[in-house]
């Protein structure tokens, strides 16, 4: 207002009687919200309070060395009432405008920083659990909903527990080094190997424990195979073992064939076969019907209507000899089978390195 010719004139008028006091005051108020009016951001606004305000030069200041000091006596009184409350009318109003400006300040700054939930969000390719992974999810639970309790051992092992504990003996071809990967002897009593199997967790526990022992064994697995669609050096396997007194080859029969409708399906039947396993004795393989034609064949079970799964049996009364439990008192199976196979037939994958090339389009399948 100070650079204003109006204001100028305002505040330098001579105040002759009363009611000149009332109208010039009146008409500063105007010129005052006309100004206050025009002011939109916090620079303006301390411009315009300085205007006003100001001890030197502001327009209050000016009001009172121009109209009060020199006015008549009787005019005092009148012109010092009435700049009071202009001067708190300044302030109040000035104050009401400067929050107002912060408030607004603060709304755009909100309104620039803020997101719209409403635009659709950016789609991220979500991750999935392995197949192998969910195949050894589901064994578990099943077992577990069995009572049997999941074990884990190391993967690099001795002879005595991959092998001579297991009724291995040491002639047998599976202990060559054409079938199984053999470390650097390291100093200590004896060589070292990548197990070939989870069996040695069977003995490992039964070592610690006594009967009754129901146990499930998942890891990985190494054997000197070359790969292909079928085989692989390295793959996943379930061991479980069962021992306690008075199990029969009836209670392994039904456990396996829980098992077997729970992973697959209520509608698939199961047979055992006659075979032999070193630590298992009678040993039997469990064939399936096959999950892709349901039994009358098919280019997949070779037109036989059976697929085979996993071998077992109940467990030699040798292998108590090596964990000091009385054969003649105790009894148990013991069953060993290949998650990439389980897998393969649960979501039909027709080749094993598809689960180690990690392909995303092949992943993508099992979310």
């Amino acid at each position: 207002m100070t650079n204003d010719p109006t204001a100028k004139k305002l505040a330098e008028m001579d105040v002759a009687d009363a009611t000149g006091v009332a109208r010039l005051f009146g008409e500063v108020r105007s010129q005052f919200a006309a100004e206050l009016e025009a002011k939109q951001n916090a620079n303006q606004w301390e411009e315009l309070r300085g205007a006003w305000l100001g001890r030197k030069s502001g327009v209050l200041t000016r009001i009172s060395d121009n109209w009060l000091k020199p006015a008549k006596p009787e005019l005092k009184r009148a012109i010092g009432q009435a700049l009071n409350d202009l001067k708190a009318h300044v302030e109040t109003e000035l104050e009401s405008r400067r929050l107002a400006i912060e408030a607004a300040a603060d709304q755009t700054a909100l309104a620039r920083e803020r997101e719209d939930l409403s635009l659709p969000g950016m789609m991220r390719p979500l991750g999935s659990r392995h197949p192998l992974r969910q195949t050894f999810e589901e064994i578990e639970r099943i077992f577990l909903s069995l009572g049997y309790t999941v074990v884990a051992g190391p993967e690099m092992e001795t002879p005595y527990y991959n092998f001579e504990v297991l009724n291995i003996p040491e002639y047998h071809p599976a202990r060559d080094n054409m079938d199984t990967f053999y470390m650097a002897t390291p100093p200590g009593p004896g060589p070292l190997l990548l197990r070939t199997h989870t069996s040695p967790m069977q003995v490992r526990t039964m070592e610690k424990q006594q009967p009754p022992v129901r146990i499930i064994v998942p890891g990985k697995v190494y054997r000197r195979d070359n790969p292909d669609a079928t085989h692989g050096f390295m793959f996943h396997q379930i061991e479980g073992l069962a021992v306690d007194t008075e199990i029969t080859f009836c209670d392994f029969k039904g456990t396996v064939e829980y098992f077997v409708r729970e992973f697959l399906g209520p509608k698939v039947k199961t047979r055992l076969r006659p075979s032999y396993f070193p630590f298992t004795e009678p040993s039997v393989e469990i064939d399936a019907t096959c999950v892709f034609c349901g039994g009358p064949g098919c280019s997949v079970c070779k037109q036989s209507g059976w697929i085979e799964l996993f071998g077992a049996g109940m467990v030699d009364p040798a292998v108590y000899g090596f964990v000091n439990y009385d054969a003649k008192r105790v009894s148990g199976f013991a069953f060993g089978m290949g998650v990439e196979r389980l897998t393969q037939l649960k979501y039909n994958i027709n080749d094993l390195q598809l689960y180690f090339q990690n392909d995303v389009r092949f992943l993508r399948q099992f979310q």
